[in-house]
């Protein structure tokens, strides 16, 4: 049997709400990481604007989405002057 996802987040989550959580955090990692590479930061200078340290860099930079919680990357995001802004659409 084939099952058709709309993600892959929601694929490999359990539930609706941890596909959606695992969504935001990518979305949110892949903003800092541009930001990161259009600014031309190495890690060093990137952790020290994001308020963090340079292995937590590394770990946005690979990838490492359950060592990152919305709350710190939208705090990460702040640190460099950026605001998040969240939209809510019914699905229902």
């Amino acid at each position: 049997m084939n099952n058709t996802f709309k993600s892959v987040f929601d694929a490999i989550a359990d539930t609706r709400e941890e596909a959606l959580n695992m969504k935001l955090r990518a979305q949110l990692m892949n903003e800092i990481i541009n930001k990161i590479k259009i600014k031309g930061w190495k890690q060093a200078e990137a952790a020290r604007k994001l308020g963090v340290t340079q292995p937590r860099v590394s770990d946005l930079q690979r990838g490492k989405m359950s060592k990152f919680s919305l709350d710190m990357l939208v705090n990460m995001l702040s640190a460099i002057g950026d605001e998040v802004v969240i939209k809510i659409k019914d699905v229902a």
